[in-house]
């Protein structure tokens, strides 16, 4: 596995829409079908999109490729590899990068992850979301417990690198509960966990519950709580934070998340797949058509079902690049920062969030978030941003 050479990237990320069920918490572009998919001819619209988007990008070195959902690992792995083939016939891939699929614990089979890891699959990320049964089915989840630590026996077997999600904050849930669970989490990691806080999000069964006052969330100090108990935990662990959610043993970052956070490129491919390129000088921002089979119909009418984009302006870039960069405890590259706005931070407003405890100087050129700062960045950047 190639090491992380600090420099923002350029990744591939792949969109692959099906679930076998709808959780009530997910807002992604995700969607359940009872009749087989047809997957050779999907695997060839990847290809055909692919082909169209290597025309805007021109010829560009890949530094990791990501599978995503939806549930990719509902695919069969002759699907995975003629995706990951795919990438190889438009771009240049070296040997070693980061190639990762997400999978479901419910899904999981061991013929299946020998033939993602024998098609060039690297890493995975499981999504787990809760080690007791009573949360998992709260969640909507497929799996029990033992299915998921199945799960994360075999991927460990099979695969180099390993990456699996939890989520807390949930209703009822306590700080002896949450710690206790995040330290059986970290008995089986093997060198990565993202760890999300529950949120209401649009659109979702649980928007509506909520709504309709059958669903009590945590009180933000509660959640904030739980927040800070999650960095101790892990960083007593081994496995300290490098993203607000994302934690690591040293070396074992998302090489492919990091491209979003330190502000690279990426091309997506799929349906509702979203990207961000540089394309004669200018920062491209394209969206596919959300719905899988409509994608389908316009990739193989026109050869991209891309429905919508835009161009960033300075200002746009400098503030997408405030705004995932300072997610990074590694913080953001002031000159970088210059260079995409034409203009140098306020020292005033610096100094204010400073004094404030909420962000600190790393070095002479970079500037990140506290762990204070972290609970409320949004307000951070908003006030650097403003």
């Amino acid at each position: 596995m190639r090491a992380d050479d600090s420099t923002p990237g350029f990744g591939i990320y792949l969109h692959w829409p099906f679930c076998a069920a709808k959780c009530p918490y997910c807002d992604f572009n995700s969607h359940v079908r009872h009749q087989p998919v047809d997957q050779p001819r999907f695997a060839a619209a990847f290809r055909r999109e692919m082909a169209t988007m290597r025309q805007r990008t021109g010829p560009r070195t890949v530094t990791s490729i990501f599978l995503g959902g939806g549930t990719p690992s509902l695919m069969e792995p002759a699907t995975v590899g003629a995706l990951l083939d795919a990438v190889a016939e438009h771009w240049d891939v070296p040997d070693g990068i980061e190639v990762t699929l997400e999978a479901n614990p419910s899904s999981v089979e061991a013929d299946r992850f020998r033939g993602y890891r024998a098609a060039g699959v690297n890493r995975v990320s499981l999504g787990v979301q809760a080690l007791n049964d009573r949360d998992l089915k709260f969640l909507g989840r497929l799996h029990n417990v033992a299915e998921a630590l199945k799960a994360i026996e075999l991927a460990r077997a099979t695969f180099p690198r390993l990456s699996f999600d939890l989520i807390y904050a949930r209703p009822g849930q306590n700080e002896a509960d949450w710690a206790a669970e995040l330290a059986q989490a970290i008995g089986h990691a093997a060198d990565h966990l993202s760890l999300y806080q529950l949120t209401i999000e649009e659109g979702t069964r649980f928007q509506l519950l909520y709504e309709a006052g059958k669903l009590v969330m945590p009180d933000p100090d509660h959640a904030a709580r739980l927040y800070e108990i999650t960095q101790d935990v892990t960083q007593a662990h081994g496995l300290p934070a490098y993203e607000i959610s994302n934690h690591a043993r040293p070396g074992a970052e998302s090489r492919h998340n990091l491209v979003y956070w330190r502000y690279g490129e990426y091309v997506g491919v799929g349906p509702g797949a979203h990207g961000r390129f540089i394309e004669n000088g200018r920062r491209h921002v394209t969206f596919t058509e959300k719905m899988p089979e409509g994608w389908l119909e316009l990739v193989e009418a026109k050869g991209h079902g891309v429905t919508g984009g835009e161009i960033l302006t300075r200002d746009e870039e400098a503030d997408e690049f405030l705004l995932m960069g300072l997610r990074l405890t590694e913080g953001i590259d002031l000159p970088r920062y210059e260079a995409l706005s034409g203009r140098t931070l306020s020292n005033r407003r610096i100094c204010v969030l400073q004094d404030e405890g909420l962000i600190e100087p790393v070095g002479n050129t970079r500037l990140r978030a506290t762990a204070r700062g972290m609970i409320v960045l949004d307000a951070v950047v908003a006030d650097l941003a403003s």
